[in-house]
């Protein structure tokens, strides 16, 4: 699904990151900006920046940043897509989709109000759930008995459903509501029918102990129910709803999001209690699925927030069942910058209970100690195989080849087709010929992602500029530079300008006085070139562009790559949608040659300051760079009546004066 980038920019015109961030992060006024407590990084002080002029935030502690669209992908694990949907439905615009047919879209609309709807039924429930257990001494003297506590009881929302088979009737006034239903809460009976002739309704979840699902927006999606004494089934789920699937959702992941980035790892368990026990013992960085095995969208939304998963299970016969699942789910999705491991406890214990008896470090040194995929891979092919035998071996070439293929192409692949190969005791060229007749599929099977991912947003092309501004890849300032008397400079490349170090030491060469004003405490001063800072400020404060004049832009757009091409692409962006905040430029960045380097600069050197300290810096750098320009244009003038050319003699008087002018004009 590929989004026009007018209507992204259009988006975040009208969105305030502010409201967006607000939703995850308590915020309070600090300065010109907002700040609050990292949401990516355990903090105690606040170094979360955000801001509403340049609808960006910022954090100083562990450098995260974006905008209200790289929010959602980074704290709600959300694809490009998914964000920009989401902030879509804030607004109330309607993503172009020129596929769809204008019925394909009401129909849409009408099921995304519909899920809303239910996220609200199933949020009232929970919130009665929740007192109910505050009423309930039983259901509360079970918790404790768990050894959970008030507080961890109040992160993960539990609750308490009574008994009784029509409680929800006290909490929503129509229980015929047929909302009850689709969201799961209530049970229609076709078949019996009461004294008023309509068909039996009844709870679905009756004294048990209320485990609320969110996702990783925190929206109520569903439950799932303990027996308080015994009784079955142990654990009961909500169905498979408009909003609520087993195959895709991940019980705590929601509350996990900022532990699971401290940690650097996800956990897996198998169960909610797992969940919110490992939470109170210290690893809050658990998840678990939801009473079905692990598949890969579970996995590939593990890896929107951390690049290493340790699936925990038990070390029984059901345990090593599942973990296969798990193994079968990850292969796909494990490249060579990810990390997938596999955690077996003794028999006689869960996570909870093994901490509870061995103590944190004895659980964090099991985490450390996990199989590595590729180790559980071997033992996954060789299972119930004789290796000393030529039927055992050949068994294991059978079994290790869907495995072995499933792997997207990398070092890690490549490695294991060596220990296979060993393992079963031919040649690995051999093993590959041997798969390949069997049905090629020693090919390596990629994964078919039907996620979209920020790349397919429009981005730039950043080689290619308008003609308007001359050659940008490596054409020098001094070949188009317009002196007073509207003569044109020179034509060789240009070598001296932009090069100076941007620090102290660069103070003081053109202009006499302090340096610009200093930015926020705790904010560095890299050593960054002018032309970087240059890049970083003016896309940061794109406005100050049209301050600007003709010359300098020209001089700008013929920097060598890539501030050139840089300068070149903000000036049609300027042309084509007027003055963006830098969150809507950022957004058109996306995917472009210079992208990474341009975001970078922004970085370097504007976040969290002031927009009028910054207009100052901003000043002082381009009458360094206008310095530097004109020295190096003063240089090849030189060269040329050295030469004997008579004509440029009068320039270099005029391009000197204009440098002495320059460095006699008072500070900013």
């Amino acid at each position: 699904m590929a989004i026009p980038q007018t209507f992204i920019q259009e988006l975040l015109n009208r969105v305030d990151v502010v409201d967006v961030v607000g939703r995850y992060v308590q915020l309070k006024k600090g300065g010109a900006n907002l700040m609050g407590l990292c949401p990516f990084h355990g903090e105690k002080s606040p170094s979360f920046s955000v801001s509403p002029t340049k609808q960006f935030y910022h954090c100083f502690g562990c450098g995260a940043n974006g905008n209200a669209i790289g929010f959602l992908m980074e704290h709600a694990g959300m694809t490009f897509i998914e964000a920009v949907k989401d902030l879509a439905q804030q607004t109330g615009l309607q993503i172009p989709e020129d596929d769809a047919s204008p019925q394909d879209r009401e129909r849409a609309a009408l099921q995304r109000q519909k899920q809303v709807t239910l996220n609200d039924v199933l949020e009232k429930a929970a919130h009665a759930y929740m007192k109910q257990l505050k009423a309930s001494p039983r259901a509360v003297a079970y918790l404790k008995g768990r050894g959970l506590s008030g507080e961890i009881a109040k992160t993960f929302g539990l609750g308490y459903a009574p008994e009784g088979w029509r409680s929800l009737a006290s909490v929503f006034p129509d229980y015929a509501d047929a909302l009850l239903v689709e969201s799961g809460m209530v049970i229609v009976h076709e078949d019996e029918k009461g004294q008023d002739g309509e068909a039996k309704r009844y709870d679905r979840f009756r004294d048990r102990i209320m485990f609320p699902i969110r996702n990783v927006k925190g929206e109520y999606i569903g439950f799932g129910g303990r027996v308080l004494d015994k009784g079955e089934p142990k654990y009961l789920n909500s169905p498979e709803t408009p909003v609520f699937s087993k195959g895709r959702e991940l019980y705590g992941l929601f509350e996990a999001r900022t532990a699971i980035r401290v940690a650097g790892y996800a956990l897996v368990t198998e169960g909610y209690m797992d969940v919110v026990a490992l939470a109170q013992l210290g690893f809050a960085n658990a998840v678990a699925t939801l009473g079905t095995a692990c598949t890969p969208d579970h996995v590939q939304k593990l890896f929107r927030f951390t690049d290493s998963v340790v699936f925990s299970f038990d070390g029984d016969g059901a345990g090593r069942r599942a973990a296969r699942k798990a193994l079968d789910a990850a292969l796909p999705l494990a490249t060579d910058t990810r990390s997938v491991k596999f955690l077996f406890l003794p028999a006689e214990h869960d996570p909870d209970s093994y901490i509870r008896a061995n103590g944190e470090e004895a659980f964090a040194q099991c985490v450390k100690d996990a199989v590595p995929l590729s180790r559980f891979l071997i033992d996954a092919a060789s299972a119930d195989c004789d290796l000393t035998s030529a039927e055992g071996r050949a068994r294991m070439a059978s079994q290790a080849r869907p495995l072995w293929s499933a792997l997207p192409d990398g070092a890690l692949k490549r490695q294991l087709i060596t220990e296979l190969a060993n393992g079963i005791g031919i040649g690995s060229t051999d093993l590959l010929q041997l798969w390949q007749q069997a049905g090629g599929g020693a090919r390596a099977q990629r994964p078919s992602s039907h996620e979209p991912t920020a790349s397919q947003a429009p981005g730039y092309d950043g080689g290619s500029h308008s003609a308007d501004h001359g050659d940008h890849a490596g054409g020098g300032y001094a070949q188009s530079y317009s002196t007073s008397s509207g003569g044109t400079f020179g034509s060789g490349a240009s070598s001296g300008y932009g090069k100076g170090t941007y620090g102290n030491k660069g103070y003081g060469k053109w202009r006499k006085g302090p340096p610009p004003p200093p930015r926020m405490l705790g904010q560095r001063r890299a050593g960054g070139s002018r032309a970087d800072r240059a890049v970083g400020l003016l896309l940061a404060n794109a406005q100050a562009w049209d301050t600007l004049s003709a010359d300098d832009h020209a001089m700008l757009a013929h920097l060598p790559a890539p501030h050139g091409p840089v300068f070149a692409w903000l000036e049609a962006q300027l042309h084509e949608h007027g003055p963006q905040p830098w969150a809507a430029l950022r957004e058109a960045l996306r995917g472009g040659e210079h992208e990474a380097f341009a975001c970078g600069q922004v970085e370097q050197a504007t976040m969290g300051a002031d927009s009028a300290l910054e207009l100052a810096e901003l000043a002082d750098v381009m009458d360094r760079l206008r310095g530097d320009a004109l020295e190096a244009l003063a240089g090849l003038l030189a060269a040329r009546v050295q030469q004997g050319d008579a004509t440029a003699y009068e320039d270099y008087k005029r391009v000197n004066e204009r440098i002495k002018a320059l460095k006699s004009a008072p500070p900013v």
